[in-house]
């Protein structure tokens, strides 16, 4: 909703917002864009002058229970979803819909820096906020609008997948994965929307299919002999790395069809954001949007997203991480990265059930396996939010599971009734050898912000003291030094010789 507001506001509207409990870096980013948010909700919130209401998907915006919601829809002016508003300000332009399971906010920033990198003026939507480009949202004058798209519900009002709304001519789809169970109870009712995705395609476009997820083989299965396709993945897929070299930077090959397309390095961690990189690659350079080279460029410089595997602080030695743990794919594939660059430190996970998928019943067995490769995991409280529309888990349920893993697990009190005395019970617990990571697609009852704060005090970096030159050293020095005193004072020599 942050992007639509600053969308909006750049196609010349006027735009004021209301929301509750917004935090970071969200509400960071509103302040730094200088668009309005009202807390809480109230009917006073309403200006007298508005002209359309944009309502987003969330469990409080329903009429029975939010009064400017009411107002909103008894006022008689146009009220429509993001999504709606989206495919508004997407008239006339190339759509590049980026959709899938997981990796759609990190590879529709990439795209979008690309496209920047190559001069064509894109404009772009992205469900996050990214540090690549540095702005979630732009109205470019180029031909092409890349917009990520997301298969939940618009609205508490229409239950479209969101980029239903959208005409893809560009579509990549990142690996499927069963996900948002309680509005897809089955991988087959999950499935659906983005089959319906893919037939919105005109018929001379490829789609960009990642092989990798667990419902992605069974998607491509189901789509028409016609359907032309390019297919990207980590082992296999048209499009696939090649001649990994794990790092601080990470280097590789990309490969079409068995054959070297450009080197390629990046600073992003682990496997999940190479496929990431694969997937954009496979889009842009399939369909000649931009060269290899260009590519290779946008790569190096791109910073990822927040949220996504961002370190939280460059000023203590212990390695924090926050990623986006909003499905189990996501938090395995954080997991995977934090053991793949940090494989001889201790893993510890502060985790919060925060999405109806990690506090829903149906998912309890995710918790038989999904922190494989911790040390340790601390459970914060499921949030509340919608609380009675599903089968809600107890943070007792979800530490017991976990516990029966022999996984050594311990809940945390509220972060709004002791958020200092929680991060100081974490971080004292910590040991130096230790790698952090903050899973959540929640605010984490603010610990995001004071477990750093604390690490820092106490695992600062220590600046590297200059050794005192041993004898030797000298030594070895001066003698270089009476080797090059000679050395010049022969080369004078023989210059004079010649002169004579």
């Amino acid at each position: 909703m942050s992007a639509v507001a600053k969308l909006l506001r750049e196609s010349g509207a006027t735009v004021i917002g209301s929301d509750e409990a917004a935090y970071p870096p969200v509400s960071d980013y509103l302040k730094s864009e200088n668009l309005t948010c009202r807390s809480p909700y109230a009917t006073s919130n309403i200006d007298p002058d508005v002209t359309d209401f944009v309502i987003g998907k969330n469990a409080r915006l329903v009429p029975e229970t939010n009064a400017e919601v009411a107002g909103a829809l008894a006022s008689g002016k146009p009220v429509r979803s993001f999504p709606e508003i989206l495919k508004q300000l997407a008239e006339g332009k190339e759509t590049a819909i980026v959709a899938g399971s997981y990796g759609k906010s990190s590879c529709a920033s990439l795209l979008a820096h690309g496209l920047i990198e190559a001069q064509t003026d894109p404009s772009w939507f992205i469900g996050a906020i990214p540090l690549s480009p540095t702005s979630s949202a732009s109205l470019g004058q180029g031909k092409i609008f890349v917009m990520e798209g997301d298969e939940y519900p618009s609205s508490n009002f229409d239950d479209r997948a969101k980029f239903l709304h959208y005409a893809p001519r560009h579509l990549l789809l990142t690996p499927l994965a069963h996900d948002h169970v309680n509005v897809y109870p089955t991988p087959e009712s999950y499935l659906r929307p983005f089959a319906q995705l893919v037939s919105n395609l005109p018929k001379d476009a490829p789609l960009v299919l990642c092989l990798d997820g667990d419902l992605s083989k069974i998607f491509k299965s189901s789509l028409p002999s016609q359907q032309s396709i390019v297919t990207y993945g980590l082992a296999k897929g048209d499009y696939r790395p090649a001649n990994i070299l794990w790092g601080e930077t990470t280097r590789f090959t990309l490969m079409r069809d068995g054959e070297p397309i450009i080197d390629l390095e990046t600073s992003q961690l682990g496997e999940h954001n190479i496929e990431n990189i694969v997937g954009v690659g496979a889009l842009l350079l399939s369909q000649n949007l931009i060269s290899p080279e260009t590519f290779a460029r946008a790569v190096a410089s791109f910073k990822g997203v927040r949220r996504r595997l961002d370190r939280k602080s460059e000023a203590t030695s212990i390695p924090i991480y926050e990623a986006f743990g909003s499905s189990r794919e996501k938090a395995r594939s954080a997991i995977a990265a934090m053991r793949r660059h940090y494989p001889n430190r201790r893993l510890v996970i502060v985790f919060e059930p925060h999405t109806f998928s990690w506090r829903n019943r149906a998912a309890l067995s995710w918790y038989d396996d999904v922190f494989d490769g911790a040390s340790h995991v601390y459970v914060y409280e499921p949030a509340e939010q919608g609380a009675t529309t599903h089968a809600q888990l107890t943070q007792q349920e979800i530490v017991a599971r976990v516990a029966a893993t022999y996984l050594p697990v311990t809940a945390l009190p509220p972060a709004s009734e002791a958020a200092r005395e929680a991060a100081g019970q974490i971080v004292g617990e910590l040991q130096a050898n230790d790698a952090l990571l903050l899973l959540t697609s929640g605010n984490l009852g603010g610990l995001i912000e004071t477990i750093p704060a604390l690490a820092e005090q106490k695992f600062p970096i220590q600046k590297a003291k200059r050794l005192p030159e041993s004898t030797t050293a000298r030594e070895a020095r001066t003698a270089a030094a009476l080797r090059e005193n000679l050395r010049k004072r022969k080369a004078q020599k023989e210059a004079r010789k010649d002169k004579e």
